[in-house]
């Protein structure tokens, strides 16, 4: 059995196993948490909000913003966050209970908010708390290094905002600055997780066309996401960092394949290319 095979073997044992808790691995104050309330976002709410292009992890609705004493700027556009609720109604279908009421019966109500980073507000900087790198004394580890400097074809890799993603018109990925995560094997498996997005181009393993880069929460994304995070596995296993970094790989992968209705199949067929995309990066052809 090979590395790619054992830590496909392992994600879908954690996959099995329950539901595991997804962290952001960099951070610019840590976990998505609202400002007033300091409880973090759950769910596709930290996913939604953790893409934005903002380092601070505090958000605010508007009225909060102006009760705390500061203001939403002029021409900032608001993030939607979710949640559901129960609520009780009563049942139409007229049955009287017991105590000669109308029955009722509970049903999930979505609610939204709008909510603003702190850096789209002003007024906010004595309200909101400092936090330094994390990890201030980052320290490359080869292995890793070596994967990324010998991938051919490789896109350029940016550190301008404290977002990962892979721009797939412009063939870059931008990554957070390194000393903000928690560890450095977290650096290297998002990286690879964004470079293993950029396999798909049409210059490299031309997986997706360039009109085909699908709109977050599709079906598409999702297959798309989860190349790209089992490709990030397969590298970590590679470089022997998988340890540090296989939780949260599955806890990923979690989250996109639920959107695909817990299809482990859908795994192992992300696995396929994935293993065609990890071989890339190393520099593997196959004829």
């Amino acid at each position: 059995m090979n590395v790619y095979e054992i830590i496909t073997e392992e994600i879908l044992k954690k996959l099995e196993s329950g539901e595991v808790p997804w962290l952001q691995p960099w951070t610019g104050g840590g976990y998505p948490k609202n400002l007033v309330s300091k409880k973090e976002y759950r769910g596709i709410n930290v996913f939604m909000l953790s893409c934005s292009r903002y380092a601070s992890p505090y958000w605010v609705s508007y009225k909060q913003a102006q009760e705390l004493g500061g203001n939403v700027k002029k021409g900032e556009k608001s993030t939607i966050v979710v949640f559901w609720k129960q609520i009780r109604v009563k049942d139409n279908d007229g049955e009287v209970g017991e105590d000669g009421e109308l029955s009722s019966k509970t049903l999930p109500f979505l609610r939204y908010y709008r909510v603003f980073n702190v850096e789209q507000c002003e007024g906010l900087d004595d309200k909101v708390p400092n936090a330094g790198p994390a990890n201030p004394d980052f320290q490359p580890i080869e292995a890793c290094e070596s994967v990324v400097d010998g991938m051919p074809n490789r896109p350029e890799i940016q550190h301008q905002e404290p977002r990962a993603y892979y721009h797939p018109k412009d063939d870059f990925v931008n990554m957070p600055n390194k000393e903000n995560f928690d560890k450095e094997e977290f650096y290297y498996s998002v990286l690879f997780h964004e470079l293993g997005h950029s396999t798909g181009h049409e210059k490299r393993l031309a997986r997706k066309k360039q009109d085909d880069w699908s709109m977050f929460g599709s079906e598409k994304y999702s297959k798309e996401e989860l190349v790209a995070e089992m490709t990030a596995a397969f590298l970590c296993g590679h470089c022997g960092i998988e340890r540090e970094t296989i939780d949260n790989s599955a806890a990923y992968i979690q989250n996109w394949s639920k959107r695909l209705k817990e299809d482990k199949k859908m795994i192992v067929l992300a696995a396929a290319q994935a293993q065609k995309a990890a071989d890339y990066i190393r520099g593997i052809k196959h004829e």
